[in-house]
């Protein structure tokens, strides 16, 4: 249709009848000019290639026949009389090569004089047998015809052969020269026909306006749907404003009579608008036009645009039911974004109180000027609401309105929803109430009359008030207030403030059962965490536990990590820090078991290495037992940090199972990482432990902590050690306290993912005047030298009155070590909290309390002592010995902090 307003038309997109009849001429003269072009062509490569056969041959079979060629091949020297034959026959014949070859294919001449005494590539046999043969073969000067003839002796036997070839191109050369004669021949033939076919389709196509039968057909198929199958309107008006086509649905919609193609737009009886925006002809997009009871959708375009005939196409839709349903859609589309809303910002953290109040915000910011939000109390306590006070005893935890809500109860009070009401009433049978209209006071007024003189005076008009349900049982009630809104709350409001507050009823039945099972896990946390340091004259200690923030991984925080000071025998300390990997009641309850078997095995004085074994074992006791309980898991991923302090010689002994390395800070100030060989998680087994024994000066720190502290999802934990090496680097006048608050501060996020304990202990050293040692010889008379010692040391330390009793233990413990022990023995007397009795000797066999008959004459040395000690027992050496101590009551003694040292003397 393009070429029938004049437009242009691309030539290579011929559509129409008049263009596919000239792209079929001129295939054709084209493919018949193409197919004589190349006919010709491989008729002149033929010839070449035959012409080059027949002269190679026949040079070749001349110079083979020629006079004297069986005396030079019988003769010395071949080559030096056929080489100036062979080149003056070749330059006469037009060849590209002669070659004399003998029997065995050596050339005897050739062209380029390296080439002879070389062997002859081609094939030859035929030629040894007396034939000729030529053969076509692309050589290093290019595509080439050559022939082998046999060269006969006077006996008739071949004696040589000689082979001419000829390239094609020199043969060929004559025909190419007729190639641009041909070329140009083809090349007018092509454009004088071409010429011919264009103008008879240019005459074709004037006569067809461009299109073909089946566009024609086509078009009028099209034009007859337009007009009656279509639904939708279609006008078409001419440049000079009369309608030139109307389909039927345009006819129906704008009520037009059957004979109005050629009238005026002016004179179809349409309303002013309609006119004016048909009269117009402007371009127009989804335009709505009112036209008797029906709304239109009209668009309209101008046909003149691209070389069309001038005018304009407009279409016409119905849209009535559309506009009907758009309002529906908008109204729903509208309360599911509410609520999507809704379930974004409320609930947003697990507490009762705050999810009230996001409850309550969200409200006024939608569709209310006021919000309450009450709640029982047995919810705000994490408590199960019961039916039976279903709605009384409730508390205002949230309001939120654009003013001071002049007579709304304020928050905190309690607030009393009376069954005897009205609204109370609906309340408890758990249904909500809308009261468009409050100045009618239609029973609203009896929860509290003064309250509703207030607000009604206040022009609080209308309310809707919802029981929160969650599982059947109310928790609450939320209420919403118009003020300023002049418009009252109506049923669909209130169906939407009922999805609104059941959403909001989930979230606070999950914070309030939350509430409940963190208060149970934090109780359970705190009773098996240390409530306290123990007294003890060891270290100077100071500890932080901060459980992670809650929803940041587990229950509320609680979780898994501990620490512990441990006195032990000898005014030693033991330092324990451990961590169970997860959070919620099963870490919780996990490390309350470490911990305590901890403190079990520490009664039994073992060593590091030798308790972490034995916690190992017990772990994997435990994961055994619960393997078959899923629900309960095992203890995975439990590590634990064990060491022991001693103050009288300043010796520390620390072996770990997959935690941390210490940080130990010198009186200096220098923090470096204690090299503590790693060992295995607790429950692996396989791996021993082994120990680190390092010698630390008085005022030395300790540093012992757990993961959470140096590991966060912003930083790697090699940058997070770094940072802790560095917080504590330099600053030797810090009391443990101040460490505590200083790593705190440094490395723990304002939210912290994990569990975090901190232990830090400054060593302590015994006075020299507290501790008295003595080496005794394996002797019973050096027993009273020991008695002698010890009142002599007793009576200077002002405890003369201890000194009989200690004699007396120290009198059995020395002899029994005399009798049963071998190797030097030791004694010594420590003054701390309490009077300390050690006895060492080189046996590890532990003496065992029993009970002697009235006719045993020993026996009762141990159980003497047992009696007159307030505590006593054995630990063993790391050089194979044991030592025996025993621990006496020092009443109203505080032992002084003086400098460390020690004395010891030879008895």
């Amino acid at each position: 249709m393009a070429g029938r307003y004049g437009r242009p038309r691309s030539f290579l997109r011929m559509r129409t009848v008049a263009g596919q009849v000239f792209l079929l001429q001129v295939a054709i003269v084209v493919l018949l000019v193409t197919a004589a072009v190349a006919a010709l062509l491989l008729q002149s490569r033929a010839a070449s290639e035959r012409e080059a056969r027949h002269r190679s041959v026949a040079v070749a079979e001349t110079f083979a026949n020629a006079p004297g060629m069986e005396a030079a091949l019988a003769g010395p020297d071949p080559t030096a009389v056929l080489q100036p034959k062979a080149e003056a026959a070749r330059k006469a014949s037009g060849v590209d090569f002669i070659v004399v070859l003998n029997l065995d294919s050596i050339r005897y001449t050739h062209p380029l004089p390296d080439r002879i005494g070389k062997k002859f590539v081609g094939d030859v046999a035929p030629a040894l047998k007396g034939q000729v043969v030529t053969e076509r073969l692309t050589g290093t000067i290019g595509p080439l015809v050559q022939a082998v003839v046999p060269v006969f002796g006077a006996n008739g036997e071949v004696i040589g052969m000689v082979s001419a070839g000829i390239t094609i191109a020199r043969v060929s050369g004559v025909s190419e020269d007729q190639f641009p004669l041909l070329f140009g021949s083809a090349a007018g033939i092509l454009v004088l026909t071409t010429g011919g076919t264009a103008l008879v389709s240019r005459r074709l196509r004037r006569q067809t306006h461009g299109l073909g039968p089946a566009e024609m057909t086509r078009m009028y198929e099209h034009h007859d749907a337009v007009l009656h199958a279509v639904r939708e309107g279609v006008l078409i008006l001419g440049g000079d404003g009369r309608l030139l086509l109307a389909n039927d649905e345009a006819r129906r919609l704008l009520g037009l009579p059957a004979d109005v193609e050629g009238r005026p737009v002016t004179e179809l009886g349409l309303d002013p608008v309609t006119t004016e925006l048909l009269s117009s002809g402007r371009t127009a997009t989804d335009e709505v036009l009112s036209v008797g009871h029906r709304v239109l959708a009209v668009s309209q375009r101008s046909t003149d645009r691209d070389g069309g005939p001038p005018g304009s196409v407009t279409t016409l839709r119905d849209t009535t039911e559309l506009q009907a349903l758009t309002g529906k859609a908008d109204v729903a589309r509208g309360r599911l974004k509410l609520l999507y809303d809704a379930g974004t910002e409320i609930g947003t953290a697990l507490d009762v109180t705050r999810t009230c109040e996001e409850l309550a915000e969200f409200a006024i910011a939608r569709f209310a000027d006021f919000a309450t939000v009450d709640v029982a109390e047995s919810v705000l306590h994490g408590e199960e609401p019961t039916a039976a006070r279903a709605v009384s005893d409730m508390r205002r935890v949230a309001f939120s309105g654009s003013g001071h809500g002049t007579g709304l109860f304020p928050l905190g009070s309690v607030i009393r929803f009376l069954p005897s009401t009205a609204v109370g009433a609906r309340l408890v049978a758990g249904e909500a109430v809308l009261d468009a209209d409050l100045t009618r006071l239609s029973g609203w007024q009896q929860q509290s009359p003064a309250r509703a003189e207030q607000l009604v005076g206040g022009g609080f008009h209308t309310m809707i008030a919802v029981p929160m349900r969650a599982r059947g049982v109310i928790l609450g009630v939320a209420t919403f207030w118009r003020v300023q809104k002049p418009d009252p709350f109506e049923d669909e409001d209130l169906s939407v403030a009922e999805e609104l507050v059941a959403r909001a009823a989930v979230s606070i039945d999950n914070a309030r059962r939350y509430s409940r099972e963190h208060t149970v896990a934090v109780t359970l946390q705190r009773s098996l965490l240390p409530r306290g340091l123990p007294d003890q004259s060891a270290i100077d200690a100071a500890y932080r536990y901060l459980p992670a923030q809650a929803g940041q991984g587990g229950l509320g925080g609680v979780g898994g990590d501990w620490f512990d000071i441990i006195p032990l025998p000898g005014a030693r300390v033991a330092l324990v820090v451990g961590d169970v990997v997860g959070h919620g009641l099963h870490a919780a309850a996990t490390m309350g078991r470490l911990r305590t078997a901890v403190h079990n095995f520490s009664t039994l004085d073992l060593p590091p290495d030798e308790l972490l074994w034995h916690l190992d074992e017990l772990v994997a006791r435990i994961d055994q037992d619960e393997t078959a309980d899923d629900a309960a898991g095992g203890v995975t991923g439990a590590t634990c940090l064990y060491a022991i302090y001693d103050p009288a010689t300043g010796r520390c002994t620390m072996a770990r199972a997959g935690h941390l390395q210490p940080v130990i800070i010198d009186p200096d100030g220098t923090a470096a990482y204690a090299d503590v060989p790693g060992g295995p998680p607790l429950g692996l087994g396989g791996l021993p432990f082994e120990t680190l024994d390092v010698q630390l000066s008085e005022d030395s720190r300790l540093v012992l902590y757990t993961d959470g502290l140096v590991e966060d999802r912003h930083r790697d934990i090699d940058e997070g050690l770094e940072m802790l090496r560095s917080t504590l680097e330099g600053h030797p006048d810090r009391t443990p306290e101040e460490t505590c608050e200083a790593v705190l501060r440094a490395l723990v996020p304002p939210r912290a993912r994990d569990d975090i304990a901190l232990l830090v202990g400054r060593t302590r050293r015994l006075a020299t005047e507290n501790v008295a040692e003595w080496e005794v010889a394996s002797d019973p008379a050096a027993v009273s030298g020991v008695r002698a010692e010890v009142s002599r040391t007793l009576a200077a330390w002002n405890l003369v009155e201890e000194a009989f009793t200690t004699e007396l233990i120290l009198s059995e413990l020395v002899t029994n070590s005399i009798r049963y022990a071998t190797g030097p023995i030791r004694v010594r007397l420590v003054r701390d909290r309490t009077l300390i009795c050690e006895v060492s000797d080189r046996s590890s066999t532990s003496p065992h309390l029993r009970q002697a008959a009235t006719t045993d004459e020993g026996g009762r040395g141990l159980f003497l002592v047992a009696q007159l000690a307030e505590r006593w027992g054995t630990r063993y050496t790391d050089g194979g010995g044991k030592v025996i101590w025993t621990e006496q009551p020092i009443p109203g003694v505080t032992p002084p902090d003086d400098p460390p040292g020690r004395t010891a003397r030879q008895l």
